[in-house]
């Protein structure tokens, strides 16, 4: 928290101090970083896809933190912005090229990712696994170990050991129990400040995994984040001239309203990763890989069959089998059996399904 290192040096995370200064004075949105956020030249600022936690203590812009635990009344600094005498200002919006489509753009794809995975490094690095397209995709590139977290019998853990073994990858399974959910939702609530239901039913697995790679000595955590909302990864998106929670009529148009979402569900992984003692790095969110899918048609985002992420599936076959390639995942609360479990918590200590937002209720009474 504060004004700046005690030598005077600029306090920016993701990407060095020149880079940004560079987005900063050109507007370019996608300036070659995983993201960035933090305090430069006097100015608090943040990455146009929020990819790093920002913010600042109520309306007090002096008093500032990467953490909201830091802070009496944390207030998040929004995606694209940089701060001003008064308050904010928008400095970067998603650039909206015009649609490319056939095989030079799954080409162009496939070199994003292939030097976004190149660049990561391996040591001390862990992969948070679920046996999906997404994770699968960053392990086949990278030589780490794999974690899932899952209750027995959860579909996460069955997907991930199939997928492991065509990857002939090391899997290491954090196998859930009630007693750690009751035992973590605090440690997930003080890190992000959250206590809706399906937030910490999200961020319980990402800790749990992050805390077992900490344990085990890594201290880096790759993870597939990002994927579902630059490449259309959701129904609603597929169905999107007739899903009334979305009001563009075209898959491209409703793939650019859901990326406005990143943000919010970026700062919530980020801190519940950071929390289980690991840093959160993710190379799906590389700006040259934003760059080539927000170029993509309509056609290679869902297929005439349905096919949801049909881009980064027909790429992925350049490292993946179609087996997992195409394989459908579950989303990660559904996948870990977290969610199911923390509402049968939720059940038991008295907080019926009848009650207004069950399980948001039992979590905060957790909270101590």
């Amino acid at each position: 928290m504060g004004s700046g290192s005690p030598d005077g040096r600029p306090q920016v995370q993701g990407a060095d101090p020149a880079t940004v200064r560079r987005a900063v004075e050109t507007g370019d949105p996608l300036p070659g970083t995983r993201g960035f956020a933090g305090r430069l030249d006097g100015r608090l600022l943040r990455d146009v896809l929020g990819r790093y936690p920002l913010f600042v203590d109520g309306d007090d812009l002096t008093s500032w933190a990467f953490e909201p635990v830091q802070l009496v009344d944390p207030v998040a600094v929004p995606a694209g912005h940089v701060q001003t005498e008064d308050g904010f200002r928008r400095r970067w919006s998603l650039p909206s090229p015009s649609p490319s489509g056939g095989s030079r753009a799954i080409d162009a794809l496939q070199s994003a990712l292939e030097a976004s995975l190149e660049a990561v490094e391996t040591d001390g690095l862990a992969i948070a696994f679920s046996g999906g397209i997404d994770s699968a995709l960053v392990a086949a590139r990278l030589d780490a170990p794999l974690y899932v977290a899952g209750f027995p019998g959860s579909h996460d853990v069955a997907a991930a050991r199939d997928a492991a073994g065509f990857l002939d990858a090391d899997l290491r399974v954090v196998e859930l129990d009630h007693g750690a959910l009751e035992a973590h939702v605090p440690d997930v609530v003080a890190a992000t400040t959250r206590t809706n239901a399906m937030d910490v039913e999200i961020a319980l697995p990402l800790f749990l995994v992050a805390s077992a790679a900490a344990a085990d000595g890594f201290d880096r955590l790759a993870v597939g984040q990002g994927a579902d909302e630059l490449f259309s990864g959701y129904a609603k998106v597929a169905n999107a001239s007739e899903d009334p929670r979305l009001s563009a009529e075209t898959v491209r148009g409703a793939r650019d309203e859901v990326l406005q979402t990143l943000p919010d569900q970026l700062e919530r992984d980020a801190l519940a990763i950071r929390a289980g003692g690991v840093e959160p790095v993710a190379p799906l969110l590389d700006d040259r890989v934003v760059e080539a899918a927000l170029s993509l048609p309509d056609s290679l985002l869902i297929s005439s069959r349905g096919d949801r992420k049909f881009a980064l599936r027909l790429a992925s076959r350049e490292w993946l089998p179609d087996s997992v390639a195409f394989r459908e995942k579950k989303a990660l609360q559904y996948g870990s059996l977290v969610a199911r479990e923390l509402d049968r918590l939720a059940r038991q200590a008295g907080f019926k399904r009848r009650m207004d937002d069950h399980v948001t209720q039992y979590v905060e009474s957790l909270r101590g």
